[in-house]
């Protein structure tokens, strides 16, 4: 049967770094202590004031591409995961198609925030297995939400950080390899908790907005924190039970990378050691939809995954969006 398996990855952030320190002077509190010692955040990169987020997709596809050996003219479809596009319109995938000369791809952006690359790359699988034209598909998640921060609101300006990683999927005919199953699961009677507000058509972007900072990123309320937990753990269960493996056997996690501590809690909750999530917060801040492919591009390349593991993605974000995926490699 076709299926789809990862041929390459990359990843790429910005050269800035913020420490925690940076908050510490900027709020006038102690925000340094509690991101150390409670979610385990010591820095994270922003980007520079002429840098965007297509600029960070761009070079998370040019060093995957390079890894895999193919070139950009080969790909057939490219999808990017974003909630903090170029444009509202047109899509940030348009203007990478074009920086990198992809011109036989198609292209188009997905928006479920931070679940959005375990979305795309779920799309981007089926589409190889479903249609034979399809061989090369670039699978892109990436994030500037340094954009959108009120420098004022310390529950966001902390946490938040921007980057982009890549995944090739190519078309394979081997049986076991790639693509093995996946879910996606929306709550959306939290849409209202979190999120960017201002800028769309229900509430056009205008000076009353600026100042209410309705154009920025805001937390409405605070969600249930054992919520993440408690959906992350039952999809990988389900993704378990529709493989027909045992969750012990998968070799690595990829969790959405907001709070390290959920994260642990959902292995423990499934009695798997806590090593088999890797995780890069601690360095790289939240990263949303860019997160998932950052963390297994740094788990690659220091060979915590390898050709013939079993790994799961598992992402979250606003709207509540939820995606998961399973891949031999």
């Amino acid at each position: 049967m076709r299926n789809a398996t990862i041929a390459a990855c990359g990843a790429y952030a910005p050269e800035r770094v913020v420490p925690n320190k940076y908050f510490d002077e900027l709020l006038g509190v102690d925000v340094s202590t509690w991101l150390e010692e409670n979610v385990k955040i010591f820095e994270r990169r922003w980007c520079a004031a002429d840098e965007s987020t297509a600029d960070l997709a761009e070079k998370a596809a040019l060093q995957t591409l390079e890894r895999a050996g193919v070139a950009a003219s080969e790909l057939d479809l490219i999808i990017i995961s974003t909630d903090t596009p170029e444009f509202v319109s047109p899509s940030t995938a348009s203007v990478v198609q074009h920086r990198i000369g992809a011109n036989r791809a198609g292209t188009f952006d997905i928006n479920t925030a931070c679940a959005g690359f375990v979305t795309a790359l779920d799309i981007g699988a089926k589409y190889i297995r479903a249609d034979e034209h399809y061989q090369n598909v670039l699978i892109i998640g990436a994030y500037a939400m340094s954009k959108y921060l009120n420098m004022e609101d310390k529950k966001t300006v902390t946490l938040f950080a921007d980057g982009a990683g890549a995944v090739l999927l190519q078309a394979t005919e081997k049986e076991g390899l790639g693509f093995l199953s996946s879910e996606l699961i929306t709550k959306g009677e939290y849409n209202e908790w979190m999120g960017i507000y201002g800028g769309g058509t229900h509430q056009p972007v205008n000076a009353e907005m600026m100042g209410r900072h309705e154009h920025q990123l805001q937390f409405v309320r605070k969600f249930p924190k054992e919520l993440n937990p408690q959906v992350w753990s039952q999809m990988i269960r389900t993704l378990g039970e529709r493989t027909e493996t045992p969750v012990e056997k998968v070799d690595q996690f990829f969790i959405t990378q907001i709070n390290v501590n959920a994260i642990w809690e959902t292995l423990d909750l499934l009695e798997i050691p806590r090593d088999r999530a890797h995780t890069i917060m601690h360095h790289y801040g939240y990263t949303g939809s860019a997160c998932i492919p950052m963390a297994f591009n740094d788990a690659w390349e220091k060979k915590l995954v390898k050709s013939g593991d079993l790994v799961y993605f598992v992402g979250s974000g606003g709207g509540l969006a939820f995606a998961s995926a399973a891949f031999q490699l």
